[in-house]
């Protein structure tokens, strides 16, 4: 009886102690990406959440990410990850907001929160609630994970000098989200195309600007070469959000061990997409005046106002309850934030 229970007990202890890969189900994401993944801090995390995934969960839970196209188009992957047709996908909710209005929310705020406020309003305050509240609503079968983020991007590229509202009546422009509709107040007729479709449109002249992401980001789809006025700072996209979307019967079927991987990789993925975007954009800068004669400018108070004004404009005509619902928290959430952010940063 006694070296029964010792030999039970051992028993018990080698299943107990045995690594964990062993106890759980293996599973593979099959991951399309909405941008490049040499895009760095925009398509470049996704890799590294993949390589992440497959080192700290000991090779039990893997992911394969497949290049814009690839598999699904940038625009389909909400639609085809909810569907189960594929069980994951990379994108920013931005893309969604034809369908959702409340979506661009979760992806760039015009004159919104810098990278550390929307990180404290997603984490802290209701803002993932919300998040998947949105998603859920509309019935999209999702799970939704912020999983990289970027700090402000240009403000637009340009083959003129804007410098009074008057000078954007007319232009057709390359323009990503709520910003985009601040835009067409100010007459300007905005389309979004995809990354790798933007220089082609320039070159052929189907639009006369464009914006899109960092100038680390921009140099490398060659808008330098067509359009020399950079203008700063991007009021439309103080920070951008890029979210990873899991089927939500993948997920709901996922071991918590799984689950608490892929949520701390993407939380690490946030903190890690910041610091290199932040790291890579002023010798870029400097390398467009110094080498590729592009003029940085700065909006004047006059085009900042106009902007705010129409980004105002653009909040009252909104008709949907729940994108108000959104920004709502959002700033009361900003309200209570600027006490801190008053005191406590230096002027810049």
């Amino acid at each position: 009886m006694k070296k029964s229970i010792l030999a039970l007990a051992a028993t018990v202890a080698a299943v107990s102690f045995a690594p964990a890969a062993f106890a759980a189900d293996k599973l593979l994401l099959k991951t399309p990406i909405a941008f490049k993944s040499t895009l760095p801090g925009l398509g470049s995390p996704i890799p590294r959440v993949a390589k992440e995934l497959d080192r700290m969960s000991g090779g039990s839970l893997k992911m394969k990410v497949y290049e814009p196209g690839k598999l699904v188009k940038a625009f389909e992957i909400l639609d085809t990850v909810s569907s189960g047709k594929i069980n994951s996908g990379y994108a920013t909710a931005g893309y969604w907001s034809g369908k959702m209005p409340a979506a661009s929310l979760f992806s760039a705020v015009p004159f919104g929160p810098e990278t550390g406020e929307y990180m404290a309003w997603m984490y802290y305050g209701n803002g993932l609630k919300l998040y998947q509240e949105m998603y859920d609503k509309n019935g999209y079968n999702v799970k939704v994970l912020p999983c990289a983020i970027i700090a402000p991007e240009t403000s637009g590229w340009f083959g003129k000098e804007i410098n009074k509202p008057e000078d954007l009546k007319g232009l057709k422009m390359r323009f990503f989200g709520l910003g985009g509709k601040v835009m067409q107040k100010l007459g300007v007729a905005t389309s979004l195309l995809p990354g790798g479709d933007i220089f082609p449109a320039l070159e052929k002249g189907a639009i006369d600007a464009t914006e899109f992401s960092m100038p680390a980001i921009d140099k490398l789809l060659g808008f330098h070469k067509l359009v020399k006025y950079n203008y700063f700072p991007g009021w439309h996209q103080q920070s951008t959000i890029f979210e990873l979307l899991v089927n939500k019967k993948v997920w709901d079927g996922m071991t918590a061990q799984h689950k608490a991987i892929l949520e701390n990789a993407c939380k690490a993925s946030m903190a890690d997409s910041y610091a290199e975007g932040e790291a890579i954009q002023h010798d870029v800068l400097k390398e467009n005046v110094e080498k590729n004669g592009v003029k940085i400018k700065r909006w004047n108070p006059e085009m900042l106002a106009a902007f705010k004004g129409a980004w105002g404009e653009v909040v009252a005509e909104e008709k949907d309850e729940f994108f108000h619902k959104v920004l709502d928290d959002m700033n009361k959430f900003r309200d209570g934030y600027k006490l801190w952010k008053d005191n406590a940063f230096l002027p810049r």
